[in-house]
């Protein structure tokens, strides 16, 4: 490849908002579900669990499937009884709607405009976040899109940022290969995986260095992060 400097994002969670999946739950379910303070992250631990052992599964598979247990683990006594596989189905597809964080259309522009290849990497389907980047008009080309799906190893697997490394064909040990996220255990991972690492502090607020260690670049805001990373 011609250009040298190239950077791998992270999209849900990072460039991509949770919130409106959240917002959607009570409304549908008619808030029965505000009691047990329900959380969907389950899905996230099992998706990770499951390679450890050499069994793949999709994420998207994974949060459909395992929607009743988390109501039990959250203390709902007849998961059934407050929501049925059609309300699975919806949630499903409200999934697909989530919009874009303020300011990633900034940051992405911004790299790009120095003269950055931008990628992305992620535990989504293709089709799904090719759907986010459409929708907040965020400027990564299709190509550049890696899915765990697709190399079939699941983050935070030392072995999938390895294999995304050996998709981006970049073989020149002087480009500058960065990653970026807003989740520690992906920007460390990633480090490991001999990445310079950018980390952007708008969802998870603490560093917690002393669990994920020291990243290369910290920031508050995604712009901000561009701002750290084009200056380097």
């Amino acid at each position: 490849m011609s250009q040298t400097k190239h950077i791998v994002f992270d999209i849900v969670g990072t460039l991509v908002l949770h919130e409106h999946f959240y917002a959607v739950i009570d409304p549908h379910l008619e808030s029965k579900l505000q009691p047990h303070n329900i959380s969907l992250e389950t899905a996230e631990r099992e998706y990770t669990y499951l390679p450890l052992s050499g069994s793949y599964v999709p994420f998207a598979k994974v949060f459909e499937s395992i929607f009743f247990r988390v109501l039990h683990f959250a203390g709902v006594a007849e998961p059934h009884s407050v929501a049925s596989e059609e309300d699975v189905k919806y949630f499903m597809q409200e999934y697909n709607k989530c919009e874009v964080r303020p300011g990633a259309k900034e940051c992405v522009d911004k790299i790009k405009e120095d003269g950055w290849t931008v990628w992305a990497f992620t535990s989504g389907d293709r089709e799904r976040v090719l759907g986010y980047f459409e929708k907040g008009n965020i400027n990564i080309d299709g190509d550049h899109v890696v899915t765990c799906d697709e190399i079939g190893v699941g983050k935070s697997e030392v072995q999938a940022y390895e294999k995304l490394r050996a998709k981006l064909g970049v073989e020149d040990t002087a480009a500058e290969l960065w990653f970026a996220a807003a989740h520690g255990w992906d920007v460390s991972a990633m480090g490991r995986a001999g990445f310079k690492t950018a980390y952007c502090l708008v969802l998870e607020k603490e560093p917690l260095e002393d669990v994920f260690g020291e990243m290369d670049i910290v920031a508050e805001t995604l712009p901000g992060l561009a701002e750290k990373v084009t200056s380097q």
